[in-house]
């Protein structure tokens, strides 16, 4: 099942850039096929790893081992999660972005463009609005700034517009009726990138993707020990910008804050200036690899 789910992006580079104590305390906080978490375990002797999944169905991964714990969550709830088994502090904290394979490959869960089926894309059931009731039921003028700000797209006014023209007709359901919805406004040789834009925009915002980054990285710095490790992969520029800002600034709009003496406050130091991206043997292998981009860094 787990090969279904993730190839682990960066695995050495992930594992490295924790630089895992064999008797310390860490959190996969994006446990999906089990990869990452697999590796942490090989470095760890009597020490604990804590796993966080929303996903029902990657609950089929866990592993057997007393130093493995898996928590049914949101990671945006990660500090809580933590709370509920007694941990304050943690050595390092691992977070892989990505959507899963599996996710991709499973029709019915929606992600996917290369498969007809209901526009779902929730990350979880106890999620309640899918993908369709956003569709369906947002006004013209919040569609076109979900597919502006999440999906990059320059026509996010025609696209909303489209939407809501069709979806008076019919309601909007599956992804043959979006795709029909909006084939009009694709620039020839271009159907690829467009729906991969409109798609990644109504994913983020059906679960909330952006928010519950921030509120990731914010929990890291008061669970993290100072020295610990903050690793986070992330696939396309918004989450990125996000892992960026924040381990410069502790701020997510980049601005930053600076004591009586001119230094900068923020609770972590960059280990990596610039992100690290994988090697052309690794894209080869995997293709979804080809958009990471690793940061790393250590807890002040």
């Amino acid at each position: 099942m787990q090969s279904e789910f993730h190839n682990p992006v960066l695995l050495k580079e992930c594992i490295e850039g924790l630089q895992i104590k064999n008797n310390g305390v860490y959190v996969d906080a994006t446990f999906g096929g089990g990869g990452h978490s697999k590796e942490i375990l090989k470095m760890l002797s009597n020490g604990q790893l804590y796993a966080i999944e929303q996903d029902e169905d990657a609950w089929k991964n866990k592993i057997n081992d007393e130093r493995f714990i898996l928590v049914k969550q949101n990671f945006r709830q990660t500090k809580k999660a933590m709370k509920e088994v007694g941990i304050k502090k943690i050595d390092g904290l691992l977070a892989d972005l990505g959507v899963s394979s599996y996710q991709f490959n499973t029709a019915e869960r929606g992600f996917s463009t290369r498969f007809d089926a209901e526009l779902d894309m929730r990350m979880s059931k106890e999620i309640e609005m899918t993908a369709a009731d956003i569709l369906n039921e947002y006004e013209q003028e919040d569609l076109k700034k979900i597919f502006r700000e999440y999906g990059e797209l320059e026509n996010a006014s025609a696209i909303a517009k489209s939407i809501v023209i069709k979806r008076a007709k019919k309601k909007i359901q599956s992804v043959s009726e979006l795709k029909e919805a909006l084939n009009s406004l694709i620039r020839r040789g271009k159907e690829n990138q467009f729906f991969a834009q409109v798609f990644q925009a109504i994913r983020i915002e059906v679960n909330d993707e952006l928010n519950a980054l921030k509120e990731l990285l914010s929990e890291s710095a008061d669970i993290i020990k100072e020295g610990g490790r903050l690793v986070v992969i992330s696939y396309h520029s918004l989450e990125d910008r996000l892992v960026k800002n924040f381990i410069r600034s502790g701020k997510f709009e980049g601005e930053m804050e600076k004591d009586f003496y001119g230094n900068n406050i923020t609770p972590f130091k960059a280990v990596n200036k610039k992100p690290i991206l994988p090697g052309e043997g690794e894209i080869k292998n995997n293709p979804r690899a080809r958009s990471a981009k690793l940061r790393i860094a250590e807890k002040k």
